[in-house]
């Protein structure tokens, strides 16, 4: 199996296919590298696309000490895995956790980011929850360990984001509900802890945004509300930066909305490889009402 090695020594699972520029696409805590075969399968026919699982992921390591998970870490094992295929510069696709993982990488490793698209990512961003989304996250890592990954996925599988998902597609659903239940269940936790209770607000790192440059895309559903607030501020905030909502939708929206999501993820990277995808005008001044 092949395996990346990220700088602490941790062993980093990954696939590829295609040719082409590459992409490498980052998964979300509920689900694993599987998620994105949708995605695969039709972005290598144009591209080289590389998936990983993630530190605390089998067929990755999973770290025992928690001090081994963390938010910073996240965004350089995706360098790390880069650097082992001999790829200088990627477009960065990335769900949720996977999605701030992807906006980090844009502050800390511009020059490697062709581009940046973050979808799902804002939960425990806004201030008057963050306080109250560590408390749960806490939690939640707990139920990872008691009463475990299959008891615990169809509990957290019908979260009031990811019930979109289910009525819309059951099948679809359950197959993300049966990859949860193989979560490895010490992984799990200690990515809960090391890196979702802990990562930093979005809104605190808000100087940083504003002076990176990458081009960025920003995907949410429009009933993943704890992301949606905080897409508008990254929007307003990161300069080359683009926001697609998408209606009736919830938070795994690649699973969710297939097609749309590989639509405008394409059309973006098409702009960026063509030099299209630049700051906003200035004079798109969002204070306007009426020029006069």
């Amino acid at each position: 199996m092949p395996h990346a090695t990220a700088a602490d020594g941790v062993r980093l699972y990954y696939e590829e296919a295609g040719s082409g520029s590459p992409i490498i696409f980052v998964h979300e805590f509920g689900d694993n590298y599987r998620s994105w075969e949708a995605q695969i399968r039709q972005f290598s026919r144009r591209h080289r696309c590389i998936v990983f699982a993630a530190r605390g992921y089998p067929p990755s390591d999973v770290p025992a000490d928690v001090e081994r998970y963390s938010q910073r870490q996240a965004c350089d094992d995706i360098a790390a895995v880069l650097d082992h295929l001999g790829i200088d510069k990627a477009h960065i696709v990335g769900l949720s956790m996977g999605g701030f993982a992807t906006l980090h990488f844009g502050l800390n490793h511009p020059a490697r980011a062709l581009s940046l698209t973050a979808a799902g990512a804002g939960y425990g961003a806004e201030k008057a929850f963050e306080t109250e989304f560590r408390k749960l996250a806490e939690d939640a890592a707990g139920k990872f360990i008691d009463p475990g990954p299959e008891k615990f996925a169809p509990v957290y599988g019908e979260a009031a984001s990811r019930v979109q998902f289910q009525n819309k597609d059951p099948r679809g659903w359950r197959a993300f509900v049966e990859r949860l239940m193989q979560h490895s269940p010490l992984g799990a936790s200690n990515t809960m802890k090391g890196v979702q209770s802990r990562r930093p607000s979005l809104y605190d790192l808000e100087q940083g945004f504003r002076s990176m440059h990458v081009p960025t895309l920003l995907i949410v559903g429009d009933e993943d509300d704890h992301c949606l607030q905080p897409g508008i501020f990254l929007k307003r905030t990161i300069p080359a930066c683009g926001l697609v909502v998408l209606p009736k939708t919830g938070h795994a929206v690649n699973l969710e909305e297939p097609m749309l999501f590989n639509h405008f993820v394409a059309e973006f990277i098409a702009q960026v490889e063509a030099g299209r995808w630049t700051p906003r005008d200035p004079r798109a001044n969002p204070g306007q009402l009426i020029k006069t």
